[in-house]
């Protein structure tokens, strides 16, 4: 079953929340994140991403130590307030194309290191020291965990009876997407539905996920008197029904042909794909690729056969796409590490595909088809681990809205 905990939030008063704000700390540069602090001192960007306000070549820790000031100086303002009693949240994001609705609770870290809220990606431990020793620092964790489970008749229930009261923030943003939130301070219904939910699992977060776990590691030990009834045995997170999620194309660029002519990088792929000359920018299903190389686009279409059923990761085009041509024909054994690849997540278009090629910063472009939810939640049930940056999630739950003192 599924473990929910209502939990006293720091959130910004409702005037202020949309300043305050922000997109989650891993999708900015730091140049834009920079200029967003520069135009609105309230932005939160502030505590999750305080080296925008040190020059190059800073110190981490006195980087931390600003993050913490920061966060103090908005509670101190009066910019930030703690909510008086245990509560839950109503989270909705609205775009054009798009409507999701879940719920904001605290989350047991117990249940993480049990499997029984379950991961599809490896996390790199440089990222997660990083936001470890972060949210070591403001005592806080800053941004929402995105989980994905699968609805019930109940959650659905009491979400569509949540929705019809006032909310307590209600505010467009940039890409045309309404953030609504709700606060549910009568919470007993709503954990005992979560019961009814055998697992959970990360959309988007898992260094997030991974860092609120060493964090809790790291404060139970230095505890004598821990219960496991402490903060900081939970990680905020935002809880969303998976029939309601989309998934975007995650694309990919490399950098060189790993010392191939053109001629040479299309000969080898033939082996695998069926390739032509096309007019089609992204795939238009399970199999093709997209492919941007010398000002032409590409379509690649697999066509090996398997001499058994693939299973839930084999059949990924992400898998397709790493196990016959970025290992074999352009040498990224590791793209977690591998300096030559680079990842686009899908809503920048592949406009951003062509100008990096025609721009010579990468010398080919993949536009990839998206992957489903059902693929997310076969393999991880499976206990087992997409390709880096499978998934792309949009539009993206804010930062500093709702933040979970540890």
């Amino acid at each position: 079953m599924a473990v929910i905990r209502p939990f006293r939030a720091l959130r910004p008063v409702p005037e202020k929340a949309k300043q305050v704000s922000c997109v989650p700390y891993d999708v900015i540069h730091g140049d834009e994140a920079r200029d967003h602090i520069g135009s609105n001192p309230l932005s939160f960007l502030r505590v999750t991403r305080p080296e925008t306000e040190f020059d190059e070549g800073h110190d981490h820790h006195a980087a931390f130590e600003m993050a913490r000031q920061n966060l103090q100086r908005l509670i101190a303002e009066g910019t930030l307030i703690r909510e008086e009693e245990p509560s839950l949240y109503i989270y909705r994001l609205a775009s054009p194309t798009q409507t999701q609705t879940g719920v904001v609770a605290c989350c047991s870290l117990e249940e993480y290191e049990r499997g029984l809220i379950k991961k599809h990606e490896n996390t790199r431990p440089d990222k997660v020291e990083d936001r470890t020793n972060h949210m070591l620092a403001v005592g806080a964790q800053t941004g929402l965990i995105f989980l994905a489970f699968r609805g019930t008749q109940k959650i659905g229930e009491l979400i569509s009876t949540a929705v019809q009261t006032k909310p307590l923030y209600d505010f467009p943003c940039a890409g045309d997407v309404q953030h609504t939130i709700w606060r549910v301070a009568d919470t007993a219904d709503w954990v005992e539905a979560f019961t009814e939910v055998p697992a959970i699992y990360i959309a988007d977060g898992h260094h997030r996920a991974e860092s609120a776990d060493l964090a809790r590691k790291q404060l139970r030990d230095q505890n004598a008197g821990h219960t496991g009834d402490e903060e900081y045995n939970y990680v905020m997170a935002g809880l969303f029904p998976a029939e309601d999620l989309k998934i975007l194309a995650y694309n990919r660029v490399v950098k060189d042909l790993n010392g191939l002519s053109e001629d040479e990088f299309l000969g080898k792929l033939a082996g695998d794909f069926a390739v032509s000359e096309t007019d089609k920018k992204s795939p238009e299903n399970h199999g093709e690729i997209c492919m941007y190389l010398g000002g032409r686009w590409y379509k690649l279409v697999f066509n090996v056969n398997f001499l058994r059923e693939p299973d839930p990761i084999e059949r990924l085009d992400a898998s397709i796409l790493q196990d016959h041509v970025l290992a074999p024909v352009l040498g990224i054994d590791d793209p977690r590490t591998d300096t030559r690849i680079g990842f686009i997540g899908g809503a920048r278009g592949t406009e951003e595909l062509e100008r990096l090629v025609d721009a010579g910063e990468a010398s080919v472009a993949f536009s990839m088809f998206p992957t489903t939810m059902d693929d997310l939640l076969a393999v991880s049930d499976m206990g087992e681990i997409m390709p880096p940056k499978s998934t792309w999630f949009e539009p993206k739950l804010k930062d500093g809205l709702i933040v979970h003192e540890i």
